[in-house]
């Protein structure tokens, strides 16, 4: 029996006597497929995680963690762990990028209350029972960028001065990182996986959650891979996280210069990740949808970069691979 099949005959095993409508709701990086499955005046989700390449046990007890913190993630309504089969509400269609491309005016509203959900899940007491965002984890992320953007994506063969001008800034990265307060990590927190719902926002795609530095979801929402905001309007946002988070007691810097620095390294941090993960995608999985996106985010990493002189030599390094691009404007997506 093939999977599709056998996805189908569970989910009419939980509804058997009802008259059901299955259709794709969407997939992501990874193996698992969602489904959207209809019957009278209602809706559900089905989620397949094949078991060879996906465990669900960790989605199931982060949903109860966040649930527990006060956010809106999908309720589980019904479970098939040897199979890889999730039954979840429904938190609609519309994701905050679809939103945000239909109507930029809803930008602020819609930030605010992502922050504001954040917070919560930042406040979350439970976090101390998540992996930790150690260094080996974040050490394996940067180093995609080396062997996936610029190895495979950029066909560069690094001298060992310009591996090791790439290995000092990584040391540095990871002494920021590792030194920032540690609160519950979301690790894909950006407009693909926050829906616009009530309450809002409906958080989905949270299985990697970890405890980790307390800045890595702020950039993930702010310096989105899939949308671009101005510096300014960025730093308007990041001020008012940072206010709202102290007066919730989380355990940022009074100062704001400090925390705005930990934002920007962390930020770096997780662009070179995703430049790596992004040509994986492409010449691994044959996802290529997500070189798209690639311009969007060296812009971001030139901007960091460029305001840090211990930082400096990544930009350097990527003018010497590449020196008749123009970093900003085409991402060395050739």
């Amino acid at each position: 029996m093939n999977r599709t099949q056998q996805l189908e005959d569970w989910i009419k095993q939980q509804f058997p006597e009802k008259l059901l409508t299955i259709q794709p709701a969407s997939t992501d990086a990874s193996f698992r497929r969602y489904f959207r499955i209809t019957w009278a005046d209602r809706t559900a989700i089905v989620m397949d995680a094949p078991p060879q390449h996906e465990d669900c046990a960790p989605f199931i007890r982060i949903a109860g963690i966040l649930s527990d913190a006060g956010v809106h993630v999908p309720e589980i309504l019904a479970k098939n762990l040897e199979s890889g089969f999730l039954l979840l509400s429904d938190l609609g269609t519309t994701t905050y990028l679809q939103a945000l491309n239909e109507q930029t005016d809803l930008a602020n509203s819609l930030y605010a209350q992502a922050i504001d959900a954040l917070i919560r899940m930042q406040s979350c007491t439970r976090a101390q029972e998540l992996p930790l965002y150690d260094e080996a984890l974040l050490t394996r992320e940067l180093n995609l960028f080396p062997d996936w953007y610029l190895g495979k994506h950029m066909q560069a063969n690094l001298s060992g001065k310009q591996l090791n001008v790439l290995h000092e800034v990584f040391a540095l990265l990871l002494q920021n990182n590792l030194a920032q307060p540690k609160v519950l990590v979301h690790r894909d927190y950006h407009s693909r996986n926050l829906m616009v719902t009530t309450p809002n926002p409906g958080i989905i795609d949270f299985q990697d959650a970890v405890l980790g530095p307390i800045t890595y979801d702020l950039v993930s929402l702010l310096k989105d891979a899939y949308i671009h905001w101005e510096e300014e309007r960025i730093l308007d946002w990041v001020i008012r996280y940072w206010e709202k988070a102290r007066k919730a007691g989380l355990p940022i810097s009074t100062d704001f210069a400090e925390f705005y620095r930990d934002f920007e390294w962390m930020g770096v941090q997780r662009h070179l990740k995703v430049l790596g993960i992004f040509a994986r995608l492409h010449y691994r999985d044959g996802k290529s949808m997500y070189l798209h996106d690639m311009p969007v985010v060296m812009d971001y990493l030139h901007k960091a970069c460029e305001r840090y002189r211990e930082l400096a030599p990544i930009t350097a390094l990527l003018s010497e691979l590449h020196p008749t691009a123009v970093a900003r404007n085409i991402g060395y997506t050739f």
